[in-house]
């Protein structure tokens, strides 16, 4: 795929419906980019994919780098399969440095920095110092075919606020509202710190003074369904977007 071309498998709403004892290996998913988002098979916490490191977030409060299987190799890890996650080879278009005193402040500074790119998809990463950032995690699936509402329900969600202020880097996209139930419309952000030891699905921020954002827009968007897959075939899939707005935050 071309730079800033998103490819993503499955469809949130498949989630809400608790579609997640398969999903894509996690060595395919690299192959059509390096930096994304997603999470993992039975909803094991949140995933960040950074310069083709694929990190795994768990409610523990634990980041560990995915230890992906060979080539050769015939099995795939519990882990290393996404049921769903989005990726793209990101190449900025736009960056500057801000004071971000909140998520609101990134959705208006993005769409300054593309106003012709309101109705398509963009990708954004954010580097830099936090006085404050909140992440949660989910836990995961505490029995079969368990939504994404119900394991939202029992998250683990953290204030890093420290001294000195965290640094980290956020990535994810602004998915346009048209295409909610598909991918989450709005901002869906995940932030892992520096030393790769806290992270999670971005709540709220505030910066340590000016921060690097870089923003890209995306006019191809690749989307793959789950194929030979009966959990997927027997969900209902009628999307809820008041459901993803709250466990998305």
């Amino acid at each position: 795929m071309a730079p800033n071309e998103i490819y993503q498998y499955s469809i949130v709403t498949a989630l809400l419906d608790g579609v997640a004892e398969n999903g894509l290996p996690l060595t395919d998913l690299l192959k059509h980019g390096d930096h994304g988002l997603g999470t993992f098979r039975h909803l094991e916490g949140e995933m960040i994919v950074l310069d083709g490191i694929v990190y795994q977030m768990r409610s523990d409060g634990s980041v560990t780098a995915v230890d992906l299987p060979s080539a050769s190799a015939s099995k795939q890890t519990e882990t290393a399969v996404a049921p769903f996650a989005m990726i793209t080879h990101f190449q900025p278009a736009q960056s500057t440095q801000a004071v971000l005193s909140d998520k609101a402040d990134l959705h208006s500074l993005v769409a300054f920095l593309l106003p012709e790119a309101h109705n398509v998809y963009l990708s954004f990463r954010i580097h830099g110092r936090f006085r404050s950032i909140t992440v949660r995690t989910v836990g995961g699936q505490t029995k079969p075919h368990e939504g994404l509402t119900e394991v939202g329900a029992h998250q683990t969600s953290n204030t890093f606020e420290e001294d000195p202020p965290i640094e980290g880097t956020i990535f994810g996209f602004r998915s346009p509202a048209y295409m909610q139930n598909v991918s989450v419309a709005g901002d869906h952000l995940h932030f892992i710190s520096a030393d790769r030891r806290k992270g999670g699905h971005l709540l709220a921020l505030v910066s340590d003074g000016e921060v690097t954002v870089e923003v890209a827009p995306a006019y191809k968007f690749h989307l793959e369904l789950p194929a030979h897959d009966d959990e997927f075939n027997d969900a209902q899939l009628q999307g809820d977007s008041e459901a993803i707005a709250a466990v998305e935050g």
